[in-house]
């Protein structure tokens, strides 16, 4: 076996391919170690979906991530697992930042958009460490391996910590260039979505127990000012189907902003870099493993009256739950986009119908899983690799329709009606194309798979008013039914302060259908964070300091 020395990896050649090996981190899939889309972390918890496999003992740690029951809080092997591989992946980035500070741009000429991406992929690293531990130590690549265990995690205050990922996307947004010809690298306007996005949650100012005690507006004008940017200048558009988001076919196509790529046909490897492992059925075409079986509250959002979310009453009444309710009850048609359930057509093929059988735990967690991760099992992008399975369809960060909802929310906290009546249009512009979202939702016949009904929010008709309360209402319910079940509901409802009450409302309907959910409460002041692992706080030999409630 060769070894290389550290020297050798100075030349152009080689400092492109530690770049990539940087790139290659952030895809990192393992189910316990995971750098993709944060679904447990951010849907689970946030109650858009139960855990779902064997039982609450499979993945059992994950169990008590979505009761927020813990019995060694601090000591989770889960968790030290999630913190240090997004730190090994950090650490790649730094090796190779020093590297190319070192070279000179006539030696190097991509010198400068070189760092931007590391510095772009470095703060998107960190958004996932800011907003699951809140506190973390932040390194950068000035400083020495061996001071790493020095670096407290309260060093910088909440705010401090936010303005190093702000000072790396301004960055990455001042030097990256507006195009890419290589998919997968950021461009200046995923620096701006992204740096939007990172202003937008610092704009909700916390205080050290969690509580938002202020909301930033110089910070949200700028939000509002990069939105309008990305929409008016990134050359993208709203698909004309939600569905081409959750299809192989249309990756890194016209909504998508920035995307981590995932790969089933190359990379010198038999499978590829594969995406989702845990969340396909147990059935033949498959075989494993029934994790993000989508909740039976997240199901009954999707209701509608008038065409608009069904706010008061959505989870009484007819359960949209299954194939009768679907057919009779109104609803948004984003809900088959995002779950289905026996009898129902699975990912868009009427000729393929999901079975009970499928699922795994059906007397724990229900009958209903997850469609948007997944791919058909004839999809070219679809590998098993003994006992799990995964494929090639890529984790959009970003998408335009986020864009589009980041800058509505920022106008209507802004206020003013000029700015409200933007925001209604900014929504209204997703709700249409959700109604214009049915096109793959037929059965064999050609008829529907449900009663779709959606229309615009039209104050005085289907909605009593546009004010400022209203609208953010409104926002708020419309992220919830377009990423429902990609991992950003929870950071959502720590950032807008509501997490408790979300929480525990939740929990008080919801145990009564899934018992395992007895015990489950959401403590204030707590659980809006995970706790630092204990395993890290004796690496450093008690340096660190231990989130509040823990």
């Amino acid at each position: 076996m060769g070894v290389i020395s550290s020297g050798e990896l100075n030349t152009p050649t080689a400092i492109e391919q530690m770049v990539n090996a940087a790139y290659s981190f952030v895809g990192q899939n393992h189910f316990n170690k995971q750098m993709g889309l944060p679904y447990e972390e951010g849907s689970v918890r946030a109650g858009e979906a139960y855990k779902g496999g064997s039982g609450t003992n499979d993945n059992a740690e994950r169990n008590l991530w979505e009761t927020f029951v813990f019995l060694q809080p601090t000591t989770t092997g889960d968790l030290d697992n999630l913190w240090y591989v997004h730190y090994a992946a950090v650490g790649r980035m730094h090796d190779a930042m020093r590297r190319i500070k070192n070279t000179e741009e006539s030696v190097f000429p991509l010198k400068n958009e070189r760092l931007a991406e590391l510095r772009f992929l470095r703060a998107h690293i960190y958004f996932y460490m800011k907003v699951a531990f809140k506190s973390f130590p932040y390194i950068d690549e000035e400083a020495p391996d061996e001071m790493y265990d020095q670096i407290s995690n309260d060093a910088l205050t909440d705010q401090e910590l936010w303005n190093k990922l702000i000072e790396d996307f301004r960055f990455a947004a001042a030097t990256l260039p507006a195009t890419q010809s290589e998919v997968g690298r950021p461009t200046q306007f995923a620096a701006k979505a992204y740096l939007a996005k990172v202003l937008l949650f610092a704009a909700y100012e916390q205080d050290d127990n969690n509580n938002v005690i202020s909301i930033n507006t110089e910070k949200l004008t700028e939000v509002a000012t990069l939105c309008k940017e990305v929409i008016d200048g990134a050359g993208k558009t709203l698909y004309d189907d939600f569905a081409k988001n959750f299809l192989t076919a249309f990756e890194n196509g016209n909504e998508s902003i920035w995307a981590v790529q995932y790969s089933a046909n190359n990379d010198n490897s038999p499978t590829g870099r594969l995406n989702a492992w845990l969340i396909y059925p147990v059935n033949s075409e498959y075989g494993c493993c029934g994790f993000l079986q989508p909740s039976e509250n997240l199901m009954n959002r999707f209701k509608t009256v008038n065409g608009v979310p069904d706010f008061d009453n959505y989870n009484t009444g007819v359960m949209l739950t299954g194939k009768d309710a679907f057919a009779s009850q109104p609803m948004d048609p984003r809900l088959m986009h995002t779950a289905a359930v026996p009898d129902m057509p699975w990912k868009y093929d009427a000729d393929f119908i999901m079975e009970k059988s499928w699922v795994r735990s059906p007397e724990v967690y229900g009958y209903s899983m997850s469609q948007k991760m997944l791919v058909l099992p004839t999809d070219p992008g679809f590998r098993k690799t003994n006992p799990f399975m995964g494929s090639g369809l890529n984790w959009d960060v970003l998408r335009l329709d986020e864009v589009i909802l980041m800058r509505a929310e920022a106008l209507i906290q802004l206020g003013g009606q000029a700015n409200l009546d933007e925001a209604l249009g900014l929504i209204n512009q997703i709700r249409t194309r959700a109604a214009n979202s049915t096109g793959l939702l037929k059965f064999a016949d050609g008829t529907p798979t449900g009663n779709f009904s959606v229309q615009t929010y039209q104050p005085g008709v289907n909605c009593p008013v546009w004010n400022q309360e209203f609208a953010f209402k409104a926002l708020r319910w419309e992220r919830l039914l377009e990423f429902a079940t990609e991992g950003k509901r929870f950071f959502d409802l720590v950032r807008w302060g509501i997490a408790a009450q979300e929480m525990n409302d939740y929990f008080d309907v919801e145990r009564t259908r899934r018992t395992y959910l007895k015990d489950a409460v959401f403590t204030k002041n707590r659980d809006e964070y995970f706790p630092i692992p204990q395993q890290q706080i004796n690496y450093v030999r008690g340096l660190y300091k231990q989130n509040p409630g823990w």
